[in-house]
Parts: structure tokens; C-alpha cells; sequence
């Protein structure tokens, strides 16, 4: 099943039965990047805490194991489910290895969305946890940066378990979760998810 169709036919839910949603802590705006930053601010992510039918359950998976600030972290060889299959390691840019303590962040961010029974994870993409679509391949400060189609190591392990997972670029699917979390939005049928657009495209020549 696609994940807008599996948002397609999700529940409506209530002010007394929000949907539950799993978030990137960054992506609601708390400043727990590498950086002590938010990453930036993300609209399509902060639009959904305004609505009262969705209980957000934030969590980030690099604080949790490696504090902010830190190092960056990419990972090299893989992806998140090579990292988790110990095919693949996240290194920082300094190359310290932190691949025990990103699977170990990860199995504590799967236990939440076990515990919450979540209905959705929406998590920022590009990152070496929580990359959905597309993360780095590699060291992103690398002057021969480059991108894989996958996802970072927490991502995996939601989606090995059945969690559906999306990002913040995914804007055709975030349409429809508005329009579940809110009957009155009016739906941007031009809305594409990150896969659609053409710099996907061209860049994975797809």
C-alpha cells in the first residue's frame, strides 16, 4: 500500500480521538540539531500542530543518544536498514563511529510509537535517523557530496515494523493528512510528495 493511499483510508479522527502521530522533534521547532538549531523552520510540519485532531508524540532519536550540539552524522555504505543489518555504519564528520548509538536511539524511538500506537510518523528527511525519501550518501561536507534513494536508520526500523513513515517534503501526502485532520482544508491536488519532483528525478534518473 502507497502511503497516500494509506492516509487515503485512515480513520477520521476527533478532538477526543486525535489521530497520533509520531514527529521529528526538530520539525516542530524544539532546537535539538547538531547544531542547537531547529534545522529551520518547516511549515508543513508545524501546520499539523495546529490542529486540534492530531496528538503529536516528538522525539529525536540523535539527542536522545549523542546530546545537542554534536558532530554530524552520515551514514557510509548503505542505508538505515544496512545500518541495522550491520552492513553498513554511521559515521561522524570527524569519523567516529556511532552506529550502536543511532540503532540504540532508534529501538527507543520504535518502542514510543509501540507505546503510543501511532497512526503516522512524519520525520525530516535527509537525515542519517530519520530520512525517509532520500539521506546522504556518505559525508555530506564532502566536496563530491552525493544522495541515495533510502532511509536513515530510525525510519528503518519504524517502516521494518510497519509504520508508515513520510517527511516533510512529502507535500502530496500531507495534503491528505489536512484534509483527515481538518474535513474543511481545501485539498492542493498539485501537491507532490519528494519522489515526484524533477530534481528527484533528474538527480536518480528516474
Amino acid at each position: 500500500m502507497t502511503d497516500q493511499h494509506y492516509l487515503k483510508v485512515l480513520r477520521m479522527p476527533s478532538k477526543e480521538n486525535p489521530l497520533r502521530i509520531l514527529m521529528s522533534s526538530c520539525l516542530s521547532g524544539i532546537t535539538c540539531g547538531y547544531d542547537g538549531t531547529a534545522n529551520g523552520e518547516y511549515p508543513s510540519a508545524l501546520k499539523i500542530l495546529k490542529y486540534h485532531t492530531a496528538k503529536i508524540i516528538k522525539f529525536c532519536p540523535e539527542e536522545y543518544s549523542f546530546g545537542s550540539p554534536r558532530e554530524m552524522c552520515d551514514i557510509h555504505g548503505g542505508n538505515g536498514f544496512d545500518v541495522l543489518d550491520g552492513k553498513a555504519k554511521v559515521l561522524t564528520d570527524t569519523g567516529i563511529d556511532w552506529s550502536a548509538g543511532m540503532i540504540k536511539a532508534s529501538e527507543k524511538m520504535l518502542a514510543l510509537a509501540k507505546q503510543e500506537n501511532i497512526e503516522l510518523a512524519v520525520m525530516m528527511d535527509v537525515s542519517a535517523a530519520c530520512g525517509s525519501q532520500v539521506i546522504y550518501d556518505g559525508n555530506r561536507f564532502s566536496p563530491t557530496k552525493k544522495y541515495q534513494i533510502g532511509a536513515g536508520v530510525a525510519a528503518a526500523l519504524l517502516m521494518h515494523n510497519g509504520f508508515k513513515v513520510i517527511s516533510q517534503r512529502d507535500f502530496a501526502s500531507l495534503e491528505i493528512l489536512y484534509s483527515k485532520l481538518d474535513p474543511q482544508h481545501n485539498l492542493n491536488d498539485k501537491a507532490l510528495d519528494h519522489h515526484e519532483i524533477d530534481w528527484y528525478k533528474e538527480y536518480f534518473n528516474k
